[in-house]
């Protein structure tokens, strides 16, 4: 059934990145690449393999990621003072007004996308889609939790 939820919300996120992916390859950075800068303006100071975690990434991948934006003179990387074989990864301040432009396409993408609906559809919709994520991230780390043999079954 091609209306099925999970299809409507697969498309409307492919559409979304599509969008975003346009606007961003203006400003000389990818989808990827905005998504380590936007966690480390969240919180500087990660190890590659934290970031890695985060992103859902492997650790090469990022890696080659953070080496690109390191010669772009976006990230730097710093030693770990706690563990000597670590860098810890941190923006830049050429990074910060490149964050803010792709700050703005997103805020500009997500006006768009509830351009068509009233103010209390908008919230209704956040609130439900709020909600899935949640579900399904439970849902997640319950099987996670199973498949370290952190549940017990009662």
């Amino acid at each position: 059934m091609t209306d099925s939820l999970g299809f409507l919300i697969g498309d409307l996120a492919r559409l979304m990145r599509r969008r975003f992916d346009e606007r961003a390859r203006e400003i000389g950075v990818t989808r990827p690449q905005w998504r380590a800068l936007l966690n480390l303006s969240r919180q500087e100071g990660l190890k590659q393999t934290e970031l890695a975690e985060r992103m859902e990434v492997e650790p090469i991948t990022l890696c080659r990621m953070v080496d690109r934006l390191e010669a772009s003179g976006l990230v730097e990387r710093r030693p770990d003072p706690a563990d000597r074989r670590a860098r810890r990864l941190f923006l830049t301040e050429d990074a910060r007004p490149i964050i803010a432009r792709l700050r703005a396409v997103a805020d500009d993408l997500a006006d768009e996308l509830a351009r068509h609906l009233s103010p209390g559809e908008q919230t209704q919709l956040t609130a439900l889609t709020r909600k899935l994520h949640e579900s399904l991230s439970a849902a997640a780390e319950a099987r996670r939790g199973e498949e370290k043999g952190d549940v017990v079954n009662g």
